[in-house]
């Protein structure tokens, strides 16, 4: 979907305090990986509660406009596989373990539905407000 944009278009933001596309790619990324760290500590039987993570803070401060999109999204392609094997690897008892993050009571279901929501959710954006398509 986002391949085919190009440099300059990946440094669009439709409005001056909105993140760029190839922020909202790193958003993707860091947000997945706090989301499956915390399936893999609650799926492990850790029940130690985790704190929150401000996204917001965090975008500035990667400055992932200074790289290139297709690292952006050879990165986020990573992250994903990661994701993908550990919830494949999990058993039938794993996905009902539960956890606090953010001050909330979470199962390891609910996360790995919170990741891909949450990608879901991103990519109506770039289509609505970003203008992509694919």
């Amino acid at each position: 979907m986002l391949a085919p944009i190009g440099e300059a278009r990946a440094r669009h933001r439709y409005a001056p305090d909105k993140w760029s596309v190839k922020e909202v790619i790193g958003h993707l990324a860091d947000a997945e990986r706090v989301f499956s760290y915390r399936a893999l500590r609650f799926a492990r039987a850790d029940e130690s509660p985790l704190t929150g993570f401000d996204e917001k803070a965090y975008v500035p401060v990667a400055d992932f406009d200074r790289r290139t999109l297709a690292d952006l999204l050879a990165e986020f392609a990573a992250v994903r596989a990661a994701t993908v094997a550990l919830v494949t690897s999990l058993d039938e008892v794993a996905w009902t373990r539960r956890g606090t993050a953010n001050g909330a009571v979470v199962s390891v279901r609910a996360l790995a539905s919170i990741i891909a929501g949450h990608e879901l959710h991103h990519v109506a954006i770039l289509r609505e407000r970003y203008g992509v398509t694919g």
